[in-house]
């Protein structure tokens, strides 16, 4: 009886023990395998912010969201164990904080945004360019320092957000400027749509698309470390920067 006994609790005792969640195996996790997209911090880059989440209202839909991706979107998959998920989502949860604005004015940031022209290549909305990102959530995708950093040097993240075209990532979410020269000597630049073997797409800043076979260019560049914006340190004042930065961290989409 003894034996049989020792027997019942010998599986119990075999069995792995209950690991609380690492927040520091988790920063670990996120460096390797998060942060390229949402930034080291989470105040993001291709992928959206995390220091403020709108889509995991508690742990488990974070969890969960890790676990799954979210369809539609780049986010896959993440290829862990559920125990390093959990350590992963406490980090994430860490990087929870109040974005600080700046003392600044949305309203004059608005007819700073006009005034310098920003409407001609990004879109607020219905209205603006189609040749940089859509603005018109910025401010629930990006905190005010990404802000910053983009205005002052729109080519900090280049190498993270805009690397070489891999086949798993969206073309539009991995800017190219590229420029083309045709064999009637037609010269075109902007920004790459679309491209295969054989053929490429590209938008110029007035939103007009061309459709060429590679083999009528005579020249096509691709400026891998370009950006088509320029950096505003020169052209605004410190005060219009961050009037500008409240204003596009105040712009959250539809209510």
């Amino acid at each position: 009886m003894r034996g049989l006994a020792l027997l019942g609790i010998l599986p119990i005792a075999l069995q792995p023990a209950f690991c609380m969640p690492d927040a520091s195996a988790g920063k670990k996790l996120f460096a390797a395998h998060c942060a390229a997209c949402h930034g080291q911090q989470g105040e993001g880059g291709r992928g959206a912010r995390l220091t403020s989440l709108t889509r995991a209202s508690d742990d488990d839909s974070l969890f969960n969201i890790i676990r799954k991706g979210i369809s539609g979107t780049e986010m896959p998959p993440a290829p862990l164990k559920d125990d390093e998920i959990r350590d992963l989502t406490v980090f994430v949860r860490s990087l929870q904080r109040d974005s600080v604005l700046p003392a600044a004015n949305g309203q004059r940031g608005q007819q700073t945004y006009r005034r310098a022209g920003c409407a001609k290549c990004h879109t607020i909305g219905l209205e603006g360019g189609v040749l940089g990102p859509d603005l018109s959530n910025i401010g629930a995708r990006r905190d005010p320092d990404y802000l910053r950093r983009a205005l002052l040097d729109p080519e900090a993240d280049i190498p993270e957000s805009f690397g070489e075209y891999r086949w798993y990532t969206v073309i539009p979410n991995n800017f190219l400027q590229v420029r083309v020269t045709t064999h009637d000597g037609r010269a075109i630049t902007g920004a790459r749509v679309n491209e295969d073997a054989f053929s490429i797409q590209i938008r110029d800043v007035s939103g007009k698309v061309y459709s060429f076979w590679k083999e009528e260019l005579k020249e096509l560049h691709k400026d891998w470390d370009k950006s088509p914006m320029p950096s505003y340190r020169d052209k605004l004042t410190p005060t219009e920067i961050d009037d500008l930065i409240s204003y596009l961290a105040s712009l959250r989409g539809k209510k």
